[in-house]
């Protein structure tokens, strides 16, 4: 057998149809029915002689393709009087409701070809099932902070600055007392543990001396370099809190 006609590989016999005008390249809108008939039913004799199940819409469309050309085969009957010609009411081509029902069936096709290459390229996309993440979304509440850099820091030393050494009062006789950092370390620790281990960044500036401001700069900067506190700020600009991270 030569034959590799199948009946699954049309979906019907509009689609049968269409494969015929684009194998001989005819227009749809001036279909040859001699031709396109003819075609049509070897390809409905081929699927009986192969024993396959032909549907009973392929044969009412052969049926209606006999039809079409059946009239298009009756002569015209011209009339002499142009009056009456002009009564009389332009006959419609008789394949004119095919090619609607083909042209209408072609941009259904073209439409579903669109789709099935949509979903061959949604298919190579992996999905996962939405995740719970309502135990994070209090966790993520209650840490609402961002990342406190250092020129935020300095931002808020010149907020100490003027509050505790710029408006002490001058003292006539200055002592120097050196504090050494590890020892300042070891208080703003003990200050921390106090209080729950979470005071305000201003709150650790308990002495308006310059040297005491400075030793506990350092000291916080220490402290936050060997992962012993954490910096916390609600939004920028705001108060800076000093954490305690466990260790």
């Amino acid at each position: 057998m030569q034959y590799s006609v199948k009946l699954d590989g049309f979906e019907g016999p509009l689609d049968l149809l269409l494969h015929l005008i684009q194998t001989y390249e005819v227009d749809i809108y001036d279909i040859p029915v001699a031709i396109i008939t003819e075609q049509y039913l070897q390809y409905i004799h081929t699927m009986k002689e192969l024993k396959l199940d032909v549907a009973s819409e392929y044969l009412v469309m052969a049926a209606t393709l006999l039809a079409i050309k059946s009239k298009m085969l009756l002569p015209k009957h011209e009339d002499d009087f142009l009056d009456q010609q002009m009564e009389l009411d332009v006959e419609e081509d008789p394949r004119d409701e095919l090619v609607r029902r083909l042209i209408e069936y072609r941009k259904y096709k073209f439409a579903a070809d669109e789709l099935k290459e949509r979903e061959a390229a949604r298919s190579l996309v992996y999905t996962r099932e939405p995740l719970d993440l309502s135990q994070f979304e209090k966790e993520e509440t209650a840490q609402q902070v961002t990342n406190v850099t250092l020129y935020d820091m300095l931002q808020a030393m010149q907020k100490v600055f003027q509050e505790k050494v710029t408006r002490s009062p001058r003292q006539t006789t200055i002592e120097r007392q050196e504090i050494p950092i590890e020892t300042r370390m070891d208080q703003i620790k003990q200050s921390l543990l106090s209080v729950g281990g979470k005071r305000r960044f201003t709150d650790l500036f308990d002495k308006s001396s310059k040297e005491h401001v400075v030793v506990t700069f350092l000291a916080i900067l220490e402290l936050m370099k060997v992962k012993s506190i954490n910096c916390e700020q609600q939004d920028h600009f705001s108060e800076i809190y000093i954490t305690m991270i466990e260790e």
